[in-house]
């Protein structure tokens, strides 16, 4: 994996608690316009949602089969089709810059990938990928989404790993566009005694060292704000044909 083999210096992890989906939404846009500007370092985001259904740019709606009506859904500009964040799941949106070699879109996920399952092996958790498919599986059961996008080569978006998320409204979606996909958790696999805040951990540790920073600080949630709102865009997802915004894969 190139992407990890080059070492990057700093790393800025903040963990937000629970955060709306359309404020965590405005949190990426104007940190990944700070970050292409240079006037941040890659910055990941640890987080849960509310529940809520997004929609990846292309995505098919036919996949929403019997949504609860009391939960939002929303279209983004992240590859894939559609999934679900909610409480007991652990949302990461790594604020990444991809440079030289490492602007390399396929092995950038695969380097999430590896997040997760390094993560979850810390806690005696066996996963890992299934061929033709983006994510995590343990065997054939998914516990870990990933969808991205890219604005001037600023990573958006990212992934999300199941911890003790409620299963029940993978069953109003098709999940991530797959037919038959069989969700789990962490808690599902034997681990309930892990929560969101153990499972940060291990992922803040696993991404450090699949990517190589060499230093990791932590920042507080009133600076990330801040800088967002001095360097906000306006209130869309699309820009230009810059390499983009595109949807970068199937979650």
């Amino acid at each position: 994996m190139e992407q990890a083999a080059q070492a990057a210096p700093t790393l800025r992890i903040a963990r937000l608690a629970t955060v709306e989906y359309s404020r965590a939404l405005a949190l990426q846009e104007g940190l990944a316009a700070a970050r292409a500007r240079g006037a941040v370092p890659d910055t990941l985001l640890l987080l849960e949602h509310p529940s809520v259904f997004t929609l990846g740019r292309g995505a098919d709606a036919r996949y929403l089969l019997n949504p609860p009506r009391e939960v939002p859904v929303y279209r983004v500009s992240r590859g894939g089709q559609v999934t679900y964040h909610g409480p007991g799941q652990l949302v990461g949106y790594p604020i990444v810059k991809l440079e030289g070699r490492a602007r390399d879109v396929h092995d950038y996920l695969r380097c999430l990938e590896q997040v997760m399952i390094d993560a979850l092996l810390q806690c005696g958790i066996a996963a890992g990928r299934r061929p033709g498919l983006t994510g995590v599986w343990v065997e054939e059961r998914k516990v870990g989404s990933i969808g991205v996008g890219l604005r001037r080569w600023v990573t958006m978006h990212g992934f999300a790993l199941n911890v003790a998320t409620d299963g029940r409204f993978f069953e109003t979606i098709v999940p991530c566009g797959i037919a038959g996909c069989r969700m789990t958790s962490v808690a599902a696999e034997g681990r309930a005694d892990l929560g969101v805040t153990e499972m940060a951990a291990f992922i803040e540790r696993s991404f450090t060292t699949v990517f190589s920073y060499r230093q990791v600080v932590t920042v507080e949630a009133n600076e990330l704000w801040t800088a967002s709102r001095e360097f906000s865009l306006p209130a869309r997802e699309a820009s230009g044909p810059d390499p983009g915004l595109g949807a970068v894969c199937q979650c």
